[in-house]
């Protein structure tokens, strides 16, 4: 079976998913981008492609070009260029990435890492896993801000931000802060919304804009302001008990999106799986900020997108709980639940 995580590398325990290389804590950009396999390049070229045009007939008098004589002569190959497209390939192996237009604005693997050069030397930050998705079509890196909660004094979840792009046309340049439950290793990203318009703690530059780091990190506000509206959510969530009732409208309405319809077996089993899961069989599911109340439902889901749901691999299931359509679960999962304490 065809993997989708290309390499990877991780500092501390082994991720959820189970994979990667394992290093030693404080290790430099560079040991990451070689032992993340992520110290190639994004080459461009021009998008050619081969036609035929008929062979002049060299005769005595020079070439013929009469429509009927040109009709009768052999036909040869020639390669054209397309100017509009250009191929996106890796340096180190040549293999296509995919088809892009000039105005496409590459991001570089190695700009993925150096984003968090600066925060990881000055600011206590620590990369704890990075890597490369689909041969690299998919890049990203994770790294521990260093901010932790305790709800109601046991159940811990500690705060990441994650930097990925992407070169295929899947996604845009994205910068978010995640949370990382720690009793379980469910994963959140931290997207409040914001009005009826923007999300706080997430930042997407599109592949026709130039990734500037410095001004993603400006806009993300990199400081305690996310963090801080989100842990005030997830404490309001822990107090609200909730019924039978609601857990079952709350399971519906986030698995039957009509935006993104899902099949009805699928829809069935997934909101059997978070009910057993939110009842008591889920990791960290009798904590008394969890059992019986709203935060304890969004975790039910959380689990099940990143543990539990059907994929081909856990790598596939990684690229879904992260980027795909697991990760748009979640989030519908943390709008809906916001909502039981509006």
């Amino acid at each position: 079976m065809a993997h989708l995580i290309d390499s990877m590398a991780f500092v501390g325990q082994t991720p959820w998913h189970g994979l990667g290389n394992q290093l030693t804590p404080k290790q430099s950009i560079e040991v990451w981008a070689r032992q993340a396999g992520m110290n190639w390049t994004i080459e461009a070229s021009p998008v050619h492609y081969l036609t035929q045009l008929p062979k002049p007939d060299i005769t005595a008098s020079g070439f013929s070009s009469s429509p009927a004589q040109i009709g009768k002569h052999p036909k040869c190959d020639i390669l054209l260029s397309f100017d509009e497209q250009q191929v996106l390939y890796r340096s180190d192996n040549q293999a296509p990435l995919s088809v892009v237009s000039q105005r496409y604005q590459v991001v570089q693997p190695r700009e993925i890492l150096e984003f968090y050069r600066d925060l990881t030397e000055k600011a206590d930050f620590e990369l704890e896993t990075a890597g490369v998705l689909k041969g690299g079509k998919k890049l990203w890196a994770l790294a521990r801000t260093g901010q932790s909660v305790s709800i109601k004094g046991k159940d811990v979840s500690n705060g990441y931000i994650l930097l990925a792009t992407a070169c295929d046309g899947s996604m845009a340049t994205t910068a978010q802060f995640t949370s990382i439950r720690v009793v379980c290793n469910n994963t959140l990203a931290i997207a409040l919304n914001q009005g009826n318009t923007s999300k706080q703690g997430m930042v997407k530059v599109p592949h026709n804009t130039r990734f500037d780091a410095q001004s993603v990190k400006q806009q993300l506000g990199i400081s305690i302001s996310a963090w801080d509206e989100y842990i005030y959510q997830l404490n309001q969530l822990s107090n609200r008990k909730v019924k039978n009732a609601e857990v079952d409208r709350y399971l519906w309405q986030v698995f039957n999106d009509k935006a993104a319809p899902i099949s009805r077996s699928f829809n069935e089993r997934a909101m059997t799986k978070c009910k057993t899961l939110f009842e008591g069989h889920g990791r960290g599911a009798m904590l008394e900020s969890a059992k019986g109340t709203a935060y304890g439902l969004l975790n039910s889901v959380t689990e099940f997108v990143d543990h539990e749901r059907r994929a081909k691999s856990v790598d596939h299931r990684l690229e879904s709980a992260w980027f795909g359509n697991g990760a748009s679960i979640k989030q519908r999962a943390l709008d809906l639940a916001g909502l039981m304490v509006v």
